[in-house]
């Protein structure tokens, strides 16, 4: 048995990248932050704050933190990507080769096209000698930066990958659970952006508390509808890395997807409202994508296809709840009602 600390690095020096870098450092893991402005990173070196995106959280003088991928890399064990989907594959790109036999573990929540690539598959094609995992779950960074009691999922056919993640992220504040259903944990992430923005345009417009929970719940049947179309375990929906997820990101005005749908429901326009963020939310470009997806599929999903119609083809807000609020009702838990049918054993 030993008490040394694998080394890390973390690439990304968002919210969450730096969240994940001065979580680690504070319980004595060696981690080294990278991030790609210069004056930014002296910034954090000096005064241990990153005031763009963790504006007042003190970081620890522990953090290591360079503008040296190369650098970075070199003696990682394990490496954190927490970098926006946008120039994910860019990235890893760059620095495939070097990844070989290293723990990788994605925590950005995106969908690349063409081919509805998650993140963690893009790993695999930029750096097939890596080990993959994911991370993902109900993690708002600045609450887990202020040392909110906070619980996450690492998803990984690999369970020594799992082992270890827990082993250098589980603390006293936050929780790690494993998961073999990295496919399912992942597809969760990206999904439920989308239905934060439908969520924010509801708190916008006032609608009441019934409505909320209507749509968080029909927003997890739908998702999940799709997930295991696409081959994910329905159990994985009832976990963090699903409701849980779900909810934080559709009721916590923290979350940059819910912002976006606020700002739609004021009455602003899709640019103004990500200008005004300026940071990614992720679920706008997810939308494109799933609506894309699910039609290609046939997957019946009218929540995507009301907000596709408000956002990208300016459907009256009236006219799309009307057509909603319309639709066949069919089973309210589809899966329970599959279980239900399936032979018990004696």
């Amino acid at each position: 048995m030993t008490d040394r600390k694998a080394s890390v690095c973390v690439l990304g020096g968002g919210s969450f990248g730096t969240t994940l870098a001065n979580l680690m450092a504070s319980e004595a893991v060696p981690v080294t932050l990278w991030l790609r402005d210069p004056e930014m990173a002296r910034h954090i070196s000096e005064q241990h704050e990153n005031p763009r995106y963790l504006p007042g959280i003190a970081l620890d003088e522990r953090l290591r933190v360079t503008t040296d991928l190369n650098a970075a890399l070199a003696t990682a064990e394990i490496v954190f990507l927490a970098i926006p989907s946008s120039s994910f594959r860019t990235v890893l790109q760059q620095i495939g080769p070097q990844l070989a036999g290293k723990q990788v573990v994605s925590t950005t929540k995106g969908i690349e096209q063409p081919g509805f690539l998650m993140m963690s598959q893009i790993v695999e094609q930029e750096a097939p000698e890596a080990r993959v995992g994911v991370l993902s779950g109900p993690n708002l960074a600045k609450e887990i930066a202020a040392g909110e009691l906070t619980a996450t999922v690492v998803a990984s056919e690999d369970e020594q990958l799992c082992r270890d993640v827990q082993a250098v992220l589980g603390c006293a504040n936050l929780r790690v659970y494993a998961s073999q259903d990295r496919y399912g944990v992942e597809l969760g992430g990206a999904l439920k952006n989308v239905y934060a923005i439908i969520s924010g345009m509801a708190s916008a417009l006032g609608m009441g508390e019934n409505t909320k929970a209507m749509l968080i719940t029909r927003a997890l049947a739908e998702m999940t509808r799709f997930a295991v179309h696409m081959g994910a375990n329905p159990l994985t929906f009832l976990g963090l890395a699903g409701v849980g997820d779900l909810i934080v990101t559709c009721v916590s005005p923290q979350s940059r997807n819910f912002q976006v749908g606020h700002a739609l429901g004021k009455g602003e326009t899709l640019e103004q409202g990500v200008a005004r963020l300026g940071q990614v939310a992720e679920g706008v470009n997810t939308l494109k994508v799933l609506k894309h997806k699910a039609a290609e599929e046939s997957v019946y999903m009218p929540l995507v296809d009301g907000l596709h119609a408000i956002v990208f083809e300016h459907k009256p807000l009236p006219a799309v709840i009307a057509r909603l609020m319309s639709a066949e009702q069919k089973n309210d838990v589809e899966f329970a009602a599959f279980m239900s049918a399936a032979p018990v054993n004696s």
